[in-house]
């Protein structure tokens, strides 16, 4: 069978083969790379189901594909065989206030989602940094959160049905547009997070929530990361829960004063910032009682001044990550290492491990991240040219990983396990990793889709 004349039949032009394209779609922002030997933009889930019917009778390798922003190599071919570029089924099929809830196709952009329910006073509330740019079905595909799941969750919260392709072409529906439901498995929360391992989603239904009427943000600063840990804890543990909290170590901030020398932030000491919302009142109430608990531990303390000041600074906070050549042009941030999580109260303890993982190798690192859910952003930075930094740079993230294992915590709590991560398994789940693994023959005997990823 001419596999790319049988894809061409299905989608026509849409079809790609010449090597240069193909390149294209050989990685993502990880370091795991796969070159594909077809890429495929679907309109339709017809298409969808037709061109995974092909593969599965042919045994050809399938993997779905966003916009390609993730940081664990979900999205790369690493067996070959097709990609599927799922952002051309992008639209935003119904927006219903009546029910809280919209529906949409996977390519729809997170931020473009948001801008269409402004008006209406409601927001999809996960928010990753690379929001402007992920698209929903790549957040369901690796539950996806943000700096806001503190208060509001992660993706997992708000999907209520899903149109899944299922590994033969077979098209499902997991929900419904049910509040609830409490008839047969939950195959919505299965899918979630399963990383195009189990089925291609094609179309979700997402719950919504209300916009704030306010946000208020206090601005903390420490003597170190770990003291500034101890002050999340405290903070919790007086029953505040803000919308946001996030760390900025020294490092952070040399980089964000360096990309916005006017951004109003301490100068000195490892900095927490604490976003709360609501009502003017209650979300007044929240920050002054942080400021009290925090008051204590803090060297300094205060609360934004306007909406500009708060919006200047979680935008600078979105770049953290990509601004750090500002600190020093000779080093390229790789992300490994970069997205464990720990319980809250192993907070403190997960930062001064982290300081000694990178004195150890002698590697320059910034500490950041959404502390408010113990998920810790650790960015190691080194010379690309320099081989015996990169060995040492493979050592400190392989310790990160296990430390955050021995913590009790996790590998990764929202960019995803991918190809990077998947050696990890094991260590993470035992025995459970096994019965991750039925499942996947159960629904993808073939093994076709997206192989090689979450050690499956």
């Amino acid at each position: 069978m001419d596999i790319t004349e049988e894809l061409r039949k299905i989608v026509g032009g849409r079809l790609s083969v010449s090597p240069s394209e193909l390149y294209c779609y050989s990685s993502d922002a990880s370091q795991v790379k796969g070159m594909p030997d077809y890429v495929v933009r679907p309109k339709s889930t017809d298409e969808v189901s037709n061109i995974v019917r092909l593969a599965y009778e042919n045994a050809i390798p399938v993997t779905a594909r966003g916009a390609g922003t993730g940081l664990a190599g979900g999205a790369v071919p690493v067996g070959g065989g097709i990609v599927l570029d799922m952002s051309g089924m992008n639209r935003i099929l119904e927006i219903d206030i009546d029910n809280i809830q919209v529906v949409v196709e996977p390519g729809v952009i997170q931020d473009a989602l948001n801008d269409a329910l402004k008006p209406y006073g409601f927001f999809f509330p996960p928010n990753p940094g690379s929001s402007a740019m992920c698209t929903i079905g790549g957040m369901i595909a690796y539950n996806a959160s943000g700096m806001r799941c503190v208060k509001y969750g992660t993706t997992r919260n708000y999907v209520r049905d899903l149109e899944v392709v299922l590994a033969d072409g077979t098209v499902i529906h997991t929900g419904s547009k049910m509040l609830k439901s409490a008839a047969g498995y939950d195959l919505t929360q299965l899918i979630i997070g399963s990383e195009g391992t189990l089925g291609i989603v094609t179309r979700a239904s997402l719950k919504i929530a209300p916009l704030p009427k306010t946000r208020k943000l206090v601005i903390a600063s420490f003597r170190s990361a770990e003291i500034a840990g101890q002050a999340v804890v405290k903070t919790f543990s007086n029953g505040v829960i803000p919308s946001a909290c996030e760390i900025l170590d020294r490092v952070s901030l040399q980089v964000l004063k360096r990309y916005d020398p006017k951004l109003v932030l301490p100068s000195e000491g490892d900095v927490i910032l604490f976003e709360v919302d609501g009502t003017e009142n209650s979300a007044h109430e929240a920050a002054e009682q942080i400021i009290e608990v925090c008051s204590p531990l803090a060297i300094s303390i205060k609360l934004a001044e306007s909406e500009k000041e708060m919006a200047d600074i979680w935008a600078a906070r979105k770049l953290v990550g990509a601004a750090v050549s500002r600190l020093d042009p000779t080093k390229t941030r790789i992300y490994v290492g970069e997205d464990v999580g720990v319980p809250i109260k192993k907070i403190p303890e997960l930062l001064r491990k982290a300081q000694e993982i990178s004195e150890k190798f002698n590697l320059p690192a910034m500490k950041y991240g959404h502390i408010g859910d113990g998920n810790l952003h650790l960015a190691l930075f080194i010379d690309v040219l320099n081989k015996d930094e990169w060995d040492r740079l493979n050592q400190a993230a392989d310790l990160v990983h296990r430390t955050a294992i021995e913590l009790g915590g996790t590998v990764s709590s929202e960019h995803g396990v991918g190809a990077a991560r998947a050696e990890y398994m094991e260590a993470q789940w035992g025995p459970a990793l096994e019965v991750m693994r039925a499942i996947k023959k159960a629904l993808d005997p073939k093994g076709i889709l997206n192989p090689g990823k979450l050690g499956l």
